[in-house]
């Protein structure tokens, strides 16, 4: 059994023996059972790939939601001021995501965040163009990008 599995098990066994199977509950025993099997890891070999991806994915849906409010603080300003700052443009990057489910993620997440639209993906899924509010710097855009939601993504799906 992995431990993936095994955490899940004792979720759903935190909620039995509370007697409170709603989310939170569920959520709850998931926390337990994640502090119990980190405490108990030297039992369980190929925990730690476990642990740090589990780490690596928390960090990602956090640095995501920084820039969800940040870039939503932004374009809100802009628009509800005065003067428009925005500069549209159309941004190359190419891509160091390998694999369709990274490509997919980085696309959906730069999608996600305001002032910014994945546009297409070549075949080879090499490049990926953007539609950016901002795009003032295009250098700049992408190694923020390059830097920021890629790396993140390809350090979770690791």
């Amino acid at each position: 059994m992995n431990i993936f599995t095994l955490n899940i098990v004792l979720a759903i066994s935190w909620a039995a023996l509370t007697g409170n199977f709603t989310l939170t509950g569920l959520v709850v025993g998931f926390a337990f059972g994640s502090a119990a099997l980190y405490i108990t890891r030297p039992l369980f070999p190929g925990s730690e790939r476990y642990f740090l991806r589990a780490w690596r994915w928390i960090k990602l849906i956090t640095l995501f939601l920084y820039e969800l409010v940040v870039s939503s603080i932004e374009v809100v300003w802009d628009v509800l001021t005065p003067t428009q700052k925005s500069n549209p443009g159309i941004i190359s990057m190419p891509l160091d995501a390998k694999g369709e489910m990274e490509v997919l993620l980085v696309t959906n997440l730069i999608s996600l965040t305001p002032g910014t639209l994945s546009l297409d993906v070549t075949d080879d899924g090499k490049t990926l163009y953007i539609h950016a509010m901002f795009a003032d710097d295009p250098d700049a855009i992408r190694k923020q990008l390059k830097q920021g939601m890629e790396r993140w993504v390809i350090e979770a799906m690791e």
